[in-house]
């Protein structure tokens, strides 16, 4: 009897992955840029961190359509990390999708990225500094009047001293540091997004930790009696804003009580609140809930929910100067 007939084993070939649109970083055309032009490339490229940075023109002399968006992550997070917090992946993606350029949207790390270093990381000047000097390259590198700024938990503080200006202290750093006039008229719309603005009440609790620090941390102070005043208030907070120069020409702020870090009134003020706003948009409880991307952990979700979950309202503050 014959053997049976071998039939061929037939493969179909898969679906080539689609390519990360955030791979890669900075353009190799900012990065040219910035080494010409006397910046820090290691600095704002952060190729030691995954998802470390993100924007730039994809080929020289590329024309803009929309004003260039800058994006300031928190506390231990990164610019577009694909994992973990995120960074602004979420809202860049979708800016993306909706026609706007990598040559109009940057972000870049300004830590190491790294959770367990969270309780370490402050309004320190190398931070401030690096904040302040890549809105200055972005502005120098696109030509743009004016750019956006989007910024998330501990980001909203760096970015609004960054943008300030003035003088601020950093003891470990050798004390006072000046870092000039304001960029408020290079500032179109300033948005914060579950800042820490007032202060975090968690952070009475450990004030010898550096993020939580009476110098430049988030310590939200002592009332002197019931009835106040408080005192004690973080000097970096302070200073922001006793600083009379605003964050932009329209400045927005983005909060819930249900953040389960920055949710919490601090002596009765809503501490993502920014003094002077413009306006705000607020989620209830119940709404927080549907910020959630797929994959993030409702359980510590609502803060990062805020930031990833927010893109519309983000464009809106930014292109239309409302908030819905």
């Amino acid at each position: 009897m014959a053997p049976p007939k071998i039939q061929p084993k037939v493969t179909t070939p898969s679906a080539p992955k689609q390519a990360d649109a955030l791979a890669g970083g900075l353009s190799a055309d900012f990065r040219s840029f910035l080494e010409t032009h006397g910046y820090d490339v290691e600095r704002f490229a952060r190729d030691d961190v995954k998802g470390g940075s993100f924007g730039g023109k994809r080929t020289p002399g590329e024309k803009l359509t929309h004003q260039p968006v800058i994006f300031i992550h928190g506390n231990s997070d990164s610019a577009v990390g694909p994992a973990g917090l995120g960074g602004f992946r979420v809202p860049i993606e979708k800016y993306l999708a909706q026609g706007y350029q990598p040559s109009e949207l940057y972000a870049f790390t300004w830590g190491d990225a790294k959770a367990s270093h969270a309780a370490l990381n402050y309004h320190s000047k190398k931070n401030v500094e690096s904040v302040r000097q890549f809105i200055e390259a972005v502005l120098e590198y696109t030509g743009a009047s004016q750019v956006d700024v989007v910024s998330h938990s501990m980001g909203v503080t760096l970015a609004r001293g960054a943008i300030k200006g003035g003088v601020h202290h950093d003891l470990l750093a050798g004390g006072k540091y000046d870092l000039g006039k304001p960029l408020t008229d290079k500032v179109d719309t300033f948005v914060g997004i579950a800042g820490g603005n007032e202060g975090l009440a968690s952070a009475v609790l450990a004030p010898m930790l550096p993020t939580a620090s009476p110098t430049n941390g988030f310590y939200p102070g002592v009332p002197l009696t019931p009835l106040g005043p408080i005192v004690g208030r973080s000097r970096f907070l302070e200073e922001l804003d006793e600083n009379p120069a605003r964050e932009g020409q329209h400045v927005y702020s983005i909060w819930s009580p249900a953040d389960e870090l920055a949710g919490l009134p601090v002596y009765g003020k809503p501490t993502s609140r920014i003094r002077g706003q413009d306006g705000e948009k607020v989620y209830s409880f119940s709404e927080v809930r549907k910020l959630h991307q797929p994959g993030e952990s409702k359980l510590i979700g609502n803060h990062l929910g805020l930031k990833s979950g927010t893109a519309d309202v983000v464009l809106e503050m930014i292109e239309d100067h409302q908030v819905k």
